[in-house]
């Protein structure tokens, strides 16, 4: 198998496994949203959105860190990744019991569930910690399809948990019901775990090691990316954190909506770029031309995956979120009430800006220069947070997500001016613009074609709308060219 198909296919099958995941995601939001009121629902997203920022402080970038380094050496991917998991386990110890504390010391989350909803939720980090240490092996071998597999059987013990404390076990929503509910995030990750644990051992006999002299050079490596990271989650979470503490559990669940989508969504560019890492790594090493041509088709590859869900969101905002939550979480415009769909608009530019902006901090990483985005990602900590707090007080929730997309768009800018000042590439954009000329098509189609599904399927209609709008999209891209025989041939050597 050629080095682009594996690349392709080691994406693909995240990317499938994330959207069955994203399936199931969408029930259990429907189930949650129902169960919950807007203010149940808004600790809940609070609890995670808390939870994170300490686990982006246990995680310090050692993922992508690992895939390096292994790339350069897989005779030591045992040893690299044993100590791995035995670092990331003892910080995300340290870390959830932290977040813990800090949860029950903040006089805001008194008399709320948030606190003891920590104590809970923060074993489902750990796992899910711990699951993404393991899986650096099967991401070095390219076979990340058997993560897929045990983050689909995850997921879906986590829903059928969840239906039955909702619909048998504790059907009126209470305290009790609100914890099972983060219960079932715990019994899902822990079989992720357990499964993602048990594939990468029969590539490499995976232990915790805990040699310390590793672990200092190991995170010598990693703080600067790592500390890139944490600020990025920062400006990422601050948000809804300043909302809960500003404007209240309302917002946050208003906001968390759209927020958990784009959390799904996001993830298929780290999937993307962590496969390219290792082939791009290699070519830097070898000190050829190569690179630029696996830049140039990253590049075309985000855009072609970016530009149609961003089109296609901003126009199916509202019966997206009708089918993924309560009416509660609807706009009401005539009334002067924003509603997720609102929410969901302005944040998908966000999304799209995240797809490019983590191309070029990968080519930071890949050429050994990922304290720069330390600095580009502290900047934008500090923008973010300045423009929260000027917006959220009079815009609520579409002040913080307006303030999201300049975020995005200011680290795309540094990480863009960065690489290219470590590295030659130019990005050609002819491919580009057939992409963004197909999604208009695309978009034009869909556009005039949503009313008139919407009245014969109502919300429904999404689900006819997509497979149309799919087939439209990908039959520009031939058309145009965007898709050549060059790189489909790639895909058969």
């Amino acid at each position: 198998m050629s080095q682009a198909r594996a690349i392709l296919s080691n994406t693909v099958v995240q990317i499938i496994g994330k959207a069955v995941s994203a399936i199931v995601s969408v029930l259990i939001v429907k189930i949650i949203t129902n169960y919950l009121s807007v203010e149940g629902y808004g600790e809940y997203t609070a609890i995670y959105e808390f939870l994170a920022l300490f686990a982006i402080a246990a995680d310090l970038g050692l993922f992508t860190i690992g895939v390096r380094e292994m790339s350069k050496d897989e005779d030591k991917i045992q040893k690299i990744a044993g100590n791995i998991l035995g670092l990331r386990m003892v910080l995300a110890i340290i870390m959830m019991t932290l977040a813990t504390l800090a949860a029950f010391l903040i006089p805001k989350y008194d008399n709320t569930l948030i606190p003891i909803g920590c104590a809970i939720a923060g074993l489902t980090t750990v796992f899910s910690l711990l699951n993404g240490t393991v899986a650096i092996v099967l991401q070095v071998k390219l076979k990340m399809h058997w993560m897929a597999i045990t983050f689909i059987l995850g997921r879906l013990v986590t829903l059928a948990y969840m239906v039955y404390i909702v619909f048998y076990g504790i059907p009126e929503a209470t305290s009790q019901g609100f914890y099972h509910l983060l219960v079932a995030g715990v019994l899902g990750n822990g079989l992720m775990f357990v499964g993602t644990a048990f594939f990468a051992n029969r590539y490499v006999k995976l232990r915790p090691q805990f040699d310390l002299a590793l672990w200092k050079s190991t995170i010598k490596e990693s703080l600067p990316y790592g500390m890139a990271i944490i600020l990025n989650a920062v400006y990422f979470r601050v948000d809804s954190i300043l909302l809960s503490l500003m404007k209240g559990t309302g917002e946050v669940g208003l906001y968390g909506v759209p927020m958990r989508m784009l959390e799904v969504m996001t993830v298929i560019p780290l999937y993307f770029m962590n496969s390219v890492l290792p082939v791009l790594t290699k070519s830097m090493k070898e000190k050829t031309d190569k690179y630029k041509k696996i830049i140039q088709y990253s590049w075309e590859f985000l855009i072609s995956m970016a530009a149609p869900i961003m089109t296609g969101t901003v126009l199916l905002a509202y019966p997206i979120i009708y089918l993924i939550a309560s009416p509660d979480f609807l706009s009401k415009l005539e009334e002067g009430f924003y509603g997720s769909d609102v929410a969901l608009q302005i944040l998908i530019f966000a999304m799209g800006f995240q797809f490019l902006n983590v191309l070029f901090a990968f080519l930071l990483i890949s050429v050994g220069k990922q304290s720069k985005l330390l600095y580009i990602n502290a900047a934008c900590v500090l923008f973010n947070i300045i423009g929260n707090i000027i917006l959220i007080p009079e815009y609520g929730f579409r002040g913080a997500a307006f303030t999201s997309v300049l975020s995005e768009l200011f680290i795309l800018i540094g990480t863009f001016i960065a690489a290219r000042h470590y590295m030659k590439f130019k990005i050609e954009l002819g491919g580009t613009l057939k992409i963004l000329f197909s999604t208009a098509v695309m978009g034009v189609v869909v556009y005039f074609l949503k009313d008139r599904m919407f009245e014969f399927a109502q919300a429904k209609g999404v689900f006819l709308m997509i497979p149309i709008a799919v087939l439209v999209y990908a039959g520009m891209l031939f058309l145009t060219g965007a898709i050549s025989r060059e790189k489909l041939k790639m895909l058969k050597r």
